[in-house]
């Protein structure tokens, strides 16, 4: 019994951790891991748009679209004065995965999952941006990651309240 409830806490502990993610070393490491970002958030909101009733998961995936817009922009001025060459953004290997299973639900599930993706994703850009605001190189994309951080952090409270 007590080995079991060692492993049930050991395994909520795990889940409950939000996710953490470390700067890039590079500049140019960070402006594709946001733009990686800030691409799966577009993809994620626009599929969810399709089919959602929910006037909350409505109104936040719309806001969603505005804002990484607005941070993809951030970014890519950053880099441009920083002279650090823009890729166009692709997405990651996780982020294709939750693209894929948002696909494969529907209705509530898919706000669900959507929901909770979002979570996730949100926790990850909130350390992408902290860290390279904190330990980035590039003093451009450093001011960018700082005025990031906030909104991102925003959109976690309101996913939190959802």
């Amino acid at each position: 019994m007590k080995a079991v409830s060692i492993a049930m806490m050991a395994a909520i502990a795990g889940f409950a951790a939000p996710a953490v993610a470390q700067a890039p070393a590079t500049p140019a490491g960070y402006v594709a891991a946001a733009g990686a970002g800030d691409l799966y958030e577009r993809q994620s909101s626009q599929l969810v748009l399709q089919t959602t009733a929910d006037p909350k998961v409505r109104s936040f995936a719309q806001m969603m679209l505005t804002d990484h817009a607005k941070s993809t922009a951030q970014v890519k001025a950053a880099a441009a004065r920083a002279k650090v060459p823009v890729a166009p953004p692709k997405l990651m290997p996780d982020q294709s995965k939750m693209i894929a299973d948002l696909r494969a639900q529907s209705g509530t599930a898919r706000d669900a999952a959507y929901v909770a993706q979002q979570k996730t994703a949100h926790q990850k850009a909130l350390a992408l941006h902290r860290g390279y605001a904190d330990a980035g190189t590039s003093a451009p994309l450093k001011a960018a990651a700082a005025g990031i951080a906030p909104v991102v952090q925003h959109h976690i409270e309101m996913l939190n309240a959802m």
